[in-house]
């Protein structure tokens, strides 16, 4: 059989889309969905072992076979590591407030919060067990050396379970009690959900459009199964984003594996891959959850209505999103997002002051604060000058954000002098 060679799609791909081809491509990646994926995905060697021959196929007919795909039933191992270039932060490695093993506050619940322990998968390497049936029914699990964290959803109901804190979180799954939740369909948060390959290459798939080139690159053996993969570069030069590249199940359409690659080079900083998986209905008692003996088990109902009680409903990411959605910023303290596709910035507007400096620092010490902050600041953040006025760029391998000495933010996947440029547009 003939082997698969690049097959571009060209600028609107010509002729008219189907709706469901629509739904895979409607949508430039907003930065919300850069700053989701960096948080959540790594550095596996990519698509290592044989390269089967399968049919031939387009990019647009593969682009559609996973739109169409509808696999309900899976389980399986995900491997999940990160290498985006984040800088160490002052004083040691200690967590940050609210996250495992950073001294978490605001609830009994803190150690056992999804949105908590989506931190760990920020930096090194992960495994993940998942399993699903149906939109009803699905189970999470992060295994590492002395611990393992659970997200199970069965139902109307959710459990998440740090095994190392001994802690159990239980809450009601959204749709069996009113009010707006800020959760993916199916119970599980946005966030882990994002952890997977299907979910990130739905995202990055959005980006298809007159801003994209998407190529069919070959095939690839990944978790045993026969794919296809699926190249996914920016056309916009100010991108960060050099590829993306998905491994998509030649079977039953399901991406298998995601790659991001920055345009810097070096290892990925975007990689999440099955090791293993299997199509089969899973067990009815993978997703049966009662708490050990001598947990503690937290409401996380109540634990979330005194959350948004006192910071608000919406987290910053769901805040881009959103504006994202309007087509338009939230000029009243919100993020309002320029430019399109792989080039978006969101921008934050300023109250006056950005980032404290060394010096401002120093004073600081004097009066019994720590200094060391100030210098880590100057560290990771170069200073520029712009018509906007001046500034300091705080990078990564992927995702970086300018801080105008008035306060203003301007963050997204693109290069320095992208953000300098809007900042200068924005003035």
């Amino acid at each position: 059989m003939p082997r698969n060679e690049p097959t571009e799609v060209s600028d609107g791909w010509g002729g008219e889309r189907s709706p469901r081809r629509r739904k895979a491509v409607r949508y430039g990646v907003p930065v919300a969905v850069a700053g989701a994926a960096a948080v959540t995905i790594g550095l596996v060697p990519a698509f290592a072992g044989s390269s089967p021959d399968l049919p031939k196929i387009s990019a647009q007919d593969l682009i559609a076979k996973v739109a169409k795909s509808d696999v309900q039933q899976l389980s399986g191992t995900v491997r999940v590591t990160t290498d985006l270039g984040l800088p160490s932060l002052p004083g040691g490695a200690g967590g940050f407030d609210g996250a495992p093993g950073g001294g978490a506050k605001g609830g009994d619940g803190a150690s056992a919060s999804p949105e908590n322990k989506l931190m760990e998968l920020a930096s090194g390497s992960h495994t993940l067990r998942v399993a699903a049936d149906g939109p009803e029914k699905q189970r999470v699990s992060i295994v590492d050396k002395a611990a393992e964290y659970s997200l199970v959803h069965n139902g109307n109901e959710v459990w998440a379970y740090d095994s190392g804190s001994n802690t159990a979180l239980h809450s009601t799954a959204p749709g069996s009690r009113g009010g707006k939740e800020h959760r993916a369909p199916g119970g599980l948060p946005k966030d882990l959900k994002t952890a997977t390959p299907q979910d990130l290459a739905k995202e990055a798939l959005k980006a298809a459009g007159d801003t994209t080139s998407v190529t069919v690159d070959g095939t690839a053996k990944v978790a045993g199964r026969d794919a296809y993969q699926l190249l996914i570069k920016p056309k916009q030069a100010g991108s960060t984003v050099g590829s993306i590249r998905v491994a998509v199940d030649a079977d039953n359409g399901v991406p298998l594996k995601f790659t991001l690659t920055p345009k810097s080079g070096g290892a990925a900083a975007v990689d999440v891959g099955f090791t293993n998986v299997d199509f089969a209905k899973p067990a009815a008692s993978t997703f049966a959850f009662t708490p050990p003996k001598g947990a503690k088990v937290v409401d996380g109902d109540k634990e979330r209505a005194t959350a948004e009680r006192e910071h608000g409903k919406a987290a910053p990411f769901e805040k881009l999103a959103e504006a994202k959605a309007k087509g338009k910023g939230e000029d009243k303290g919100g993020p309002n997002i320029i430019g399109k596709g792989w080039t978006s910035i969101a921008t934050i507007k300023g109250d006056g002051s950005g980032l404290p400096s060394g010096k401002d620092m120093d004073k600081a010490k004097s009066k019994g604060a720590g200094g060391d902050v100030g210098a880590f600041l100057d560290s990771i953040g170069d200073k520029v000058n712009g018509s906007f006025g001046s500034g300091r760029v705080v990078s990564t391998r992927l995702v970086n954000a300018l801080v105008t000495d008035n306060g203003t933010v301007y963050v997204g996947a693109v290069d320095k002098q992208t953000l300098i440029n809007a900042a200068n547009a924005a003035k």
